[in-house]
């Protein structure tokens, strides 16, 4: 690692570059620890179109595939096998910088089946499950900021599981999200879990928020809406991190903190740029801020490290300038609640699809095999 690139000053800067990636290609390649070496990579996030990508495309799954085709595995026990090996292995690969940064970065994510994004109850279940079958204290579960998904969030902080929250895009949802986490450390505490063995990020969604006010602007074609184009995504996660900053300086949060509790970390997700007039590097440059988690596909990655520009923090004095933002998208008639409903339902939906892609695939790798 070079200390002079941009994603070395990222790093200086307090920003964790996790990659939005993983396939048993880059694990076995040797790829996945050349990103730790050369790009200052010290995580990875996983979702189920990351997933259903690496098993269509790849052919290191086909002895697996095999194995459990010939055991007689169902298409959701090789999915759950198939998928859990991968982050295993990822996450042996991960430990060194685990270790070193004391449980902070190091980190795999992988995420409970979409169709439990309003099932409280089998989330629960099926992350247990996940974290029992990975077993590896650099695991993370993800699992999504529906409403239902936040008394899942609470039991399993509350059981000493470390937890990747995803598909965040509002506020108040940031909000009951740092919430359900406090509820999840204090049952924990209760338990006489050790606090300081619990990590969390918090996922707030970037780019997807910008696509939706920026289609909504384009419909309303004033000059005032256009010129409020590609504003709001970048504005919207500068205020979490205003969000954030208040809820861990709450008599509450410092009470855990000072049990040894780790704070909940923002991460910034969906950080490629969907609109190709945008700068490449937008969603990275503008949310510098220490403590930070930027989860970045390789595109934006190699993007960053090739040309872009980091001048420090950019996030903490931004916050008057941000929420004015927000205040004049209204004024133009973007409402944000419905921007934000519209994204989480979205999201889940698009996870849904991608989920059934991969039973679809592998249920045709099982069909092959046979």
């Amino acid at each position: 690692m070079t200390e002079s690139t941009p994603l070395a000053q990222l790093s200086a800067a307090g920003v964790s570059i996790w990659l939005d990636d993983l396939s048993r290609e880059r694990i076995a390649s040797g790829g996945l620890q050349k990103l730790i070496d050369e790009k200052n990579v010290v995580g990875v996030t996983t979702n189920p179109t990351i997933f259903a990508g690496a098993l269509k495309n790849g052919h290191a799954y086909e002895a697996q595939v095999t194995t459990l085709a010939v055991a007689g595995a169902s298409v959701a026990e090789a999915v759950f096998e198939i998928t859990t090996d991968d982050v295993a292995a990822a996450s042996d690969i991960f430990r060194p910088v685990y270790d070193a940064s004391g449980g902070f970065d190091g980190r795999v994510s992988i995420e409970v089946e979409p169709g439990l994004a309003n099932d409280t109850a089998g989330t629960i279940t099926q992350a247990k499950q996940l974290w029992a079958k990975v077993d590896r204290p650099n695991a993370m579960i993800k699992i999504p900021a529906t409403l239902a998904g936040l008394g899942a969030i609470t039991e399993t902080i509350g059981a000493g599981i470390s937890v990747n929250v995803t598909l965040i895009f509002s506020l108040a949802r940031h909000q009951q999200v740092i919430d359900a986490y406090l509820a999840g450390l204090e049952k924990a505490q209760a338990a006489g879990i050790d606090l300081s063995t619990i990590h969390s990020v918090a996922s707030f969604f970037v780019s997807r928020v910008d696509t939706e006010i920026d289609k909504r602007l384009i419909a309303i074609g004033s000059e005032e809406a256009i010129a409020l184009k590609s504003a709001g995504g970048v504005a919207n996660a500068q205020l979490a991190y205003q969000v954030f900053e208040r809820a861990f300086s709450t008599e509450r949060a410092t009470a855990l903190l000072a049990a040894g509790a780790n704070k909940q970390r923002p991460l910034w997700a969906s950080t490629g740029v969907k609109d190709p007039s945008l700068p490449d590097t937008l969603y990275v440059t503008n949310l510098v801020a220490p403590g930070v988690v930027n989860t970045m596909p390789e595109k934006t990655l190699d993007a960053t490290l090739d040309h872009g520009v980091i001048t420090g923090d950019t996030v903490t004095g931004s916050y008057a300038a941000a929420q004015d933002v927000l205040d004049r998208l209204a004024a133009v008639g973007v409402s944000y609640d419905e921007v934000t409903a519209v994204l989480e339902s979205e999201g889940v939906d698009k996870f849904v699809v991608s989920w059934s892609e991969l039973l679809e695939t592998v249920e045709g790798a099982l069909e092959a095999a046979r």
